[in-house]
């Protein structure tokens, strides 16, 4: 059986979940997901995990807190000025705590998600742009459907 390399190409199921089970993303109920390795679509210490897995099997995998995503950063919680948020999105947007908010690169290549915290009477929205599961726990389901090396 085909295993896991480090630049597999990659059909799975998958479901993350956190300290507490809330699952954060589960694939099993549709469409697997595809993704290759090394190109930064799941955590290093999650591929770092799957390499050497074989074709066809399941796996629960459990990382430490902080291991996947990090730990939490105080300094990634920022305010974000109405008026810059008007210049990136919908000036008529009405912000929440809870919102997730897509923000791009500062090289305009990619994006980045920020929730929502707090917002204050002037429109500043407080955000943190921690991962979710930053500093927990992660419990990681896979079912290789295919590896593709």
């Amino acid at each position: 059986m085909p295993q896991v390399q480090p630049a597999s190409f990659l059909t799975l199921h998958y479901r993350m979940s956190g300290p507490q089970g809330p699952v954060i993303i589960d694939t099993f109920g549709g469409q697997p997901a595809t993704l290759s390795l090394g190109a930064g679509e799941l955590s290093p210490a999650i591929e770092q995990r799957l390499i050497g897995l074989e074709e066809g099997s399941r796996h629960v995998i459990e990382l430490a807190a902080g291991e996947a995503f990090g730990e939490r950063q105080p300094e990634m919680v920022q305010w974000v000025a109405r008026k810059l948020l008007n210049e990136l999105g919908d000036p008529n947007e009405q912000y929440k705590p809870g919102d997730v908010v897509q923000f791009p690169t500062p090289d305009g290549l990619g994006n980045y998600a920020g929730s929502a915290l707090e917002v204050r009477e002037d429109g500043a929205v407080l955000f943190d742009f921690n991962h979710p599961l930053a500093g927990q726990r992660v419990v990681f389901e896979v079912l290789l459907i295919g590896v593709l090396d």
